[in-house]
């Protein structure tokens, strides 16, 4: 089911130990309650599907998916 209300993007940040990706996601800003945008189901799915594949090191799938920075040990 769709939430009714405004449309718009937000790059949304999925961290885990090793990597942060930036992705772009869909955000809604309902109607009813304009105080707080929200997210489908389905948006939050596909976060958490970002930072699974994230933990398992899945680099070429979340390159498709957004940017992705990888942390580095300090010298």
């Amino acid at each position: 089911m769709r939430i009714p209300g405004k449309r718009v993007k937000r790059t949304r940040l999925v961290r885990t130990d090793r990597f942060i990706v930036a992705v772009d996601v869909e955000a809604v800003i309902p109607e009813e309650d304009p105080s707080e945008t929200c997210y489908e189901s389905e948006v939050v799915d596909f976060l958490r599907e970002v930072e699974e594949r994230a933990k398992r090191g899945d680099t070429a799938w979340l390159r498709q998916h957004g940017k992705v920075y990888e942390a580095v040990d300090a010298a």
